[in-house]
């Protein structure tokens, strides 16, 4: 069971008992306590239950205004890997500003994310952090739902505008398409003039396509936008064949150097090449994008690396900014975008100069 489906079992419980203990939870869970105590840690900080000894308390709402601490709601597509370093970056700010953090995880499902905001909403939050279930790819699935949010509004790594929605909020994005071309700046200046790009069906990808071929044609080297579905894991027949025949593609198009989008597709990728008798990066120069557990790699991914923390603590004081500025005193509204970083490491470093 992933932590969001436990999560939301946990609240549902303690909406229905008032107050659990660790050891009703490890019962009802299936699962360790540490693993029940680490849920009941976060959702405490996430401003949904109150923890005590041995369990955990629901949240009144005395609790979310007692001593005048504004609490905003913050609505993610998921809990774990990219956005938990944007919660927390969140979190750290709304603790530095005396606020609360309300959660609510979409599981990048429409249906469900309108069914956390009004959650949220129905919390008594003051503000909301979202970013949405769907990208700019789909913005016009996006924006009348967001026109019906009373509170004020930020968005985070959403950039939804006219005529989508009627009117235009503040938001707070990586600039992905600048990390596609520093991945690809840096296989230009390595030699490599023929890179395989693999993008997973994602949000991120819609601007990472963008800027991979507008960085092709400045730097005048040849893409292959490959089509083949990488796993992240496993050795069954059919996960073996997906990435044999992305290898395969690879030698057909007579490149060296591949981008990865994300961590552990680009990960798998690499065990399977060393398994082939293909050397990282010698043989194989791969660089993934997104930099949560590429640094865990059996050969240490180069990544491109958005700032995932800063972003979250961005948009929450921007939001905060907003509310402390009230009606009366409009804020002008901003549209901002974070500059990626690329983390070298060993699976595509300073190498020699490639062949082609």
């Amino acid at each position: 069971m992933l932590a969001p489906e436990r999560h939301e079992l946990i609240l549902r419980s303690l909406r229905r008992h008032g107050r659990l203990r660790v050891a009703e939870l490890v019962a009802e869970l299936g699962v360790s306590a540490i693993t029940v105590r680490r849920d009941l840690a976060e959702l405490d900080s996430a401003g949904l239950l109150r923890r005590v000894h041995g369990g955990a308390l629901g949240i009144t709402s005395a609790d979310h205004t007692a001593g005048g601490r504004p609490t905003i709601g913050i609505v993610v597509p998921s809990a774990a890997t990219y956005y938990s370093d944007v919660i927390r970056g969140a979190q750290a700010m709304a603790d530095r500003h005396g606020a609360r953090l309300v959660l609510g995880v979409s599981s990048y499902d429409a249906t469900i994310e309108q069914e956390r905001i009004d959650k949220v909403l129905g919390a008594g939050v003051t503000g909301l952090l979202l970013s949405t279930a769907l990208g700019d790819a789909d913005a016009d699935k996006v924006g009348s739902r967001l026109d019906d949010i009373e509170v004020p509004l930020v968005l985070m790594e959403r950039a939804f505008g006219f005529p989508q929605v009627a009117r235009e909020y503040d938001h707070v994005r990586t600039d992905h398409e600048y990390g596609a071309m520093l991945a690809l700046r840096h296989f230009a200046a390595l030699g490599h003039r023929r890179i395989a790009v693999n993008l997973q069906a994602t949000v991120t990808a819609y601007w990472l396509r963008r800027g991979i071929e507008a960085a092709a044609s400045t730097l005048g080297v040849e893409l292959f936008l490959s089509p083949v579905d990488l796993p992240m894991e496993g050795k069954d027949p059919a996960t073996l064949a997906q990435l044999d025949a992305f290898l395969a593609e690879c030698e057909s198009f007579g490149t060296r150097a591949v981008l990865i989008h994300s961590d552990e597709h680009a990960a798998r990728l690499v065990e399977r090449a060393m398994e082939l008798g293909l050397r990282v990066p010698e043989d194989l120069a791969v660089i993934a994008y997104n930099d949560v557990t590429a640094a865990l790699a059996v050969v240490p991914l180069t990544a491109v690396s958005p700032a995932k923390f800063i972003l979250g603590g961005t948009a929450c004081e921007l939001l905060l900014r907003r509310l402390e500025a009230g009606a009366p005193r409009p804020v002008a509204v901003q549209h901002l975008s974070l500059l990626p970083e690329l983390r070298i490491r060993s699976s595509c470093g300073a190498l020699q100069p490639a062949l082609h």
